[in-house]
C-alpha cells in the first residue's frame, strides 16, 4: 500500500550512498509518512554475488543510510528481504554486497525470500505466488538499481519486485514473456517508497560488468513514475519498456512527470548529460532467437558473447535459448537444457558462461 500521496521525485548527486540516502529521506520527510509501530521491509537488488561497484547490485550504503535514518526517527521493526535470481544463492550474494556487515552493525535481520512462505494473490493477469514477508510488511521500501537489461531494455523499481516471488514463479514469469507478469505483480505488490541507486549502474546489462558512473540517486513513492523517469534518463521511450505503461493501466502508478515534480537537492559536479546505453548487448544478441528465456540463462549467454567478442571468436548465425524451445528440433546452437533439440547444445539450467564460451571456441562437441 502506498502511504504517501506525494508524487514528487527527489534527486541527489554524488557518490556517498549512505549520506545521499539519508539526505533524500530527510528532504522528503519520510518519517512523517510511516505509521508508528510499522514493520518496515527493505527490498534491495541482489541479483547475484557481485560487488555493487560492478553496476548490478544495490550499494550497502543505501541500506545503511535508510536504516540509520529510520532508527534515528524511532522505528525499530526493520528487516531486509530479497532473493537472488534463479540459480544463485541469496546468502552468497548478500555477503558479496556487504549486507551482512550492515545487518550486524544495525541489528537488522536479513530474510532470504527463496525460503519464505508464499500466498497466492489474484492479479489482472493470473494468480501469482508472492512471498509473505513482502506482502505483509506495513511499509515496503523498494531499492532498485537503475540499469539496462538484455531482455527488457531497462530495469528499475517495477522489475525489482520480481525478487519477492519464489523461483518457480520466476520461471513462469519468463514463460509468460516477462512484460505482463511484471506489470501484474506491480498491481498487487505496491511499495510505499522507492529509493533508486543510480550511482554506477551498467546501462546495457543487468548482471553488470560495465558500470557507468552516473553519480545520482532518486527517491519517490510511485514505481511507475520512477521507471518512466528512468527511461527519460536512459534515452528510452516508454514503448521500449512495455511493462511500464501496462503497469499504469493496471493501477500500479502513473507515468506522468512534470518538471516541477523533480526536486533536486543539489547540482551535479559535471553538467554532462546522463550517459546513454551503448547498444552493445543488442548488437551481441542479434543472432539469438529467445523464447521465454530465464534471466540467469540469458545473462550467462550474454556474458559468454562479451568474452567471445573480446577474443575475436565467430558468433553462430543462429543461437536458440528459452523454455519455448522445449521439444523442438533446432538448426543451430542451443543454450540450456530447454534447447537440447538443437544441432549442438550447451546443457545446464542455467548453463555457465564458461561452458557456453567453450562451445563457441569449439572445445566441446
Amino acid at each position: 500500500m502506498n502511504h504517501n500521496s506525494v508524487t514528487k521525485i527527489y534527486e541527489i548527486f554524488g557518490t556517498d550512498a549512505h549520506g545521499m540516502t539519508k539526505s533524500l529521506m530527510e528532504a522528503a520527510r519520510i518519517a512523517d509518512c510511516i505509521p508508528r509501530g510499522s514493520s518496515i521491509a527493505l527490498k534491495p537488488n541482489l541479483i547475484l554475488a557481485a560487488s555493487p561497484e560492478k553496476g548490478a547490485t544495490t550499494h550497502a550504503g543505501v541500506l545503511s543510510g535508510c536504516i540509520e535514518y529510520l532508527q534515528e526517527k524511532g522505528f525499530a521493526d526493520i528487516s531486509i528481504i530479497e532473493s537472488s535470481w534463479y540459480g544463485e544463492g541469496t546468502q552468497k550474494s548478500m555477503k558479496a554486497c556487504g549486507y551482512d556487515k550492515v545487518c550486524e552493525q544495525y541489528g537488522v535481520s536479513f530474510y532470504d525470500l527463496k525460503k519464505d512462505k508464499t500466498r497466492r494473490v489474484k492479479t489482472p493477469m493470473r494468480p501469482m505466488d508472492i512471498a509473505i514477508r513482502a506482502l505483509d510488511a506495513d511499509y515496503l521500501i523498494d531499492m532498485p538499481v537503475l540499469k539496462g537489461h538484455c531482455q527488457t531494455a531497462m530495469t528499475c523499481a517495477l522489475k525489482n519486485l520480481k525478487g519477492c516471488i519464489p523461483d518457480s514463479e520466476k520461471r513462469q514469469f519468463h514463460s509468460d514473456g516477462l512484460i505482463e507478469p511484471i506489470a501484474a505483480l506491480a498491481s498487487v505488490l505496491k511499495p510505499a517508497l522507492i529509493i533508486v541507486d543510480s550511482i554506477c549502474g551498467d546501462l546495457d546489462y543487468e548482471e553488470g560488468g560495465n558500470p557507468v558512473q552516473t553519480n545520482r540517486m532518486m527517491l519517490g513513492t510511485d514505481p511507475v513514475q520512477i521507471d518512466a523517469y528512468g527511461c527519460q534518463l536512459m534515452g528510452l521511450d516508454l514503448a521500449d519498456v512495455p511493462y511500464i505503461e501496462l503497469a499504469e493501466e493496471w493501477g500500479a502508478g502513473c507515468t506522468q512527470i512534470k518538471e516541477e515534480d523533480i526536486v533536486r537537492l543539489n547540482e551535479p559536479a559535471s553538467a554532462a548529460d546522463y550517459p546513454q546505453p551503448s547498444g552493445k548487448v543488442q548488437r551481441l544478441i542479434r543472432n539469438v532467437h529467445a523464447d521465454s528465456a530465464c534471466s540467469a540463462c540469458f545473462a550467462a549467454l550474454v556474458r559468454a558473447l562479451y568474452q567471445a567478442e573480446e577474443e575475436g571468436l565467430a558468433i553462430p548465425d543462429k543461437i536458440f535459448i528459452g523454455q519455448g524451445n522445449q521439444g523442438k528440433t533446432l538448426d543451430g546452437l542451443g543454450v540450456g537444457r530447454c534447447c537440447k533439440g538443437a544441432e549442438t547444445c550447451v546443457v545446464g539450467c542455467p548453463p555457465t558462461a564458461s561452458a557456453i564460451l567453450k562451445q563457441l571456441k569449439g572445445e566441446i562437441g
